[in-house]
């Protein structure tokens, strides 16, 4: 009797758990589930704003390999920028957490500050900030004209446009930052008291202590990081506009004109899931070569 009881309870319990969690499935399967499976569906059509649409199959998927030079100028600019900006911010990421680490007077104060940039950083108002600081007539080119040094194309020469604009991705470092120095915080004290008898420096106590203990940790703020990258859109398109000569116009931004410029949703569609493709075997290759990293290690030790 009691069992049953006990049984009856526990049946309540759960009925009531997934009345909780009732609004959070039904939104997701409205506003997520459902537009993943459209889109889907309209990377195979025609499909635009307002008009009738036909079933293509793979038309959309072939002309963007075979024949859309502006999505192949695209991907070519998106790699770069990730290339650039993940390995940038990651390491920047990293050194101020390895700072921060350190037990120093008001350490919670700085902390806070530079985690600033990372929740402004993304914003329009500061890509339209770092725009006027990097433009021809920018504050940095009027503190370089101080030194005679003339003017530098930031945002108007196609070989450092993309640069500059991976300089502000850097600058959003705080979320990385955080994960960081919650896995510096993990690190035992007595390893590197053991490293330090053995005679061991601060130099090989980083490389042979802190970098594989933080392993975990750098793996996923690097693919994180790579998914966001992959993602951009805010700052080329405030800074730029894709400029000059299309040499910062990323793939979410030729996405975006397809969509809602040209609405050619169906096609936008076929580009989003690329983009999706591509993550995923990014992801997947650096799932795979950190298990054989940390297998050769583990073999080595």
């Amino acid at each position: 009797m009691n069992k049953k009881r006990h049984t009856t309870r526990l049946e309540k319990r759960n009925n009531l758990g997934y009345l909780y969690l009732l609004p959070w499935i039904i939104g997701f399967l409205i506003f997520q589930l459902y537009p993943i499976a459209m889109s889907l569906y309209y990377s195979f059509t025609d499909y635009s704003f307002g008009s009738q649409y036909d079933f293509v199959g793979l038309a959309n998927y072939l002309q963007i390999f075979t024949k859309d030079r502006e999505v192949k100028n695209s991907l070519a600019v998106t790699f770069k920028f990730v290339f650039m900006s993940v390995p940038m911010k990651l390491l920047s990421a990293l050194l101020i957490a390895m700072i921060l680490n350190q037990t120093l007077k008001g350490i919670g104060l700085f902390r806070t500050i530079y985690y600033l940039p990372s929740i402004l950083g993304g914003s329009v108002a500061i890509a339209i900030l770092w725009r006027h600081l990097f433009d021809l007539n920018g504050v940095v080119n009027v503190f370089l004209n101080k030194f005679g040094i003339k003017s530098i194309g930031f945002l108007t020469d196609p070989q450092i446009a993309l640069t500059t604009i991976s300089m502000l991705s850097v600058w959003q470092f705080g979320s990385s930052m955080l994960f960081f120095l919650a896995a510096l915080k993990q690190v035992p004290q007595s390893l590197y008291e053991a490293a330090k008898i053995d005679g061991a420096g601060p130099v090989r106590s980083f490389f042979k202590i802190t970098i594989p203990m933080i392993s975990p940790m750098t793996l996923f703020n690097i693919i994180m990081q790579m998914i966001n990258a992959f993602q951009e859109y805010t700052a080329p398109a405030v800074i730029t506009g894709g400029g000059p000569v299309k040499k910062t116009q990323v793939l979410a931004m030729t996405l975006y004109q397809n969509a809602f410029t040209y609405r050619k949703m169906g096609y936008a569609s076929a580009i989003s899931w690329i983009m999706f493709i591509i993550i995923i075997i990014f992801t997947i290759f650096i799932f795979s070569t950190s298990a054989k990293w940390t297998f050769y290690g583990d073999e080595e030790g």
